[in-house]
């Protein structure tokens, strides 16, 4: 299993001071005043030699939308997804396809980009990330297995850069169509990037307030869990936000 990168970290919503050999040991670690997530940086994060980050991945002429409406039911929508090529694709190891579960309990997760560990076997929020993951949901009563989940993007990006504005607008579509066939009765957001493309919120300022997607589904937006690892004290906020959740899945 990997360690999570400070690039993973920086999609989570922290931003870093980036030295050519970084350290997460070292101090400082140094936050910026801007929220918004930045993309498809150059800088690269090495201890002994200089690694080369792939510039943003060109844009596709398939018609993602065209591809995403296709889709009749949430099996074809992962097949189309699978199969549509998105062009980060040729800089990722699999395509980490959504998780639609059949619960009625009505809960979607968004996370950001597949992290290193989702990126090797092909499934999203594994590893430490998603051993947190698990132990909040649990904490409100919610199996993983009762949950749909789905990224930003399908692919980890090179490096774990930001996806560029570009790889977003590609992968949107596919979001878009399946919130609109879930249908859920709410929406957790994971990590600035998420808050940022789905209803405009910015972390930390908004964290666990409630927004509205498409004017009637409730969004709440909170720390990934890769922050929630380096910044354990934060817990209590998430689990006041948690607890929100938990309070409107039963009345929504």
């Amino acid at each position: 299993m990997r360690n999570h990168s400070l690039r993973d970290l920086d999609i989570a919503g922290v931003k870093w001071e980036l030295s050519e050999t970084a350290n997460i040991n070292k101090t400082p670690i140094q936050k910026t005043n801007n929220d918004s997530v930045k993309p498809a940086v150059s800088t690269s994060v090495s201890t002994n030699n200089t690694a080369i980050i792939p510039p943003s991945a060109p844009v596709s002429r398939v018609n993602a939308v065209t591809v995403a409406d296709t889709a009749r039911d949430l099996g074809e929508l992962i097949s189309a997804i699978m199969e549509f090529g998105h062009p980060l694709c040729q800089f990722a190891k699999n395509i980490v396809p959504p998780v639609f579960s059949k619960s009625d309990i009505g809960l979607l997760i968004i996370t950001d980009i597949p992290s290193s560990d989702d990126d090797d076997c092909g499934r999203l929020l594994t590893g430490n990330a998603g051993d947190l993951m698990d132990k909040m949901l649990n904490a409100i009563g919610i199996n993983r297995d009762d949950v749909s989940i789905i990224p930003l993007v399908f692919c980890r990006t090179p490096g774990g850069r930001g996806p560029s504005t570009e790889e977003l607008d590609l992968a949107r579509p596919f979001v878009t169509r399946a919130i609109s066939m879930l249908n859920p009765r709410a929406i957790l957001t994971l990590g600035a990037l998420s808050a940022t493309e789905i209803v405009g919120a910015k972390l930390p300022k908004d964290h666990g307030q409630e927004f509205k997607y498409a004017d009637n589904i409730p969004v709440i937006p909170i720390y990934h869990p890769n922050y929630l690892i380096l910044k354990p004290d934060a817990k209590r906020t998430v689990w006041e936000s948690l607890q929100n959740l938990q309070n409107l899945l039963k009345t929504a």
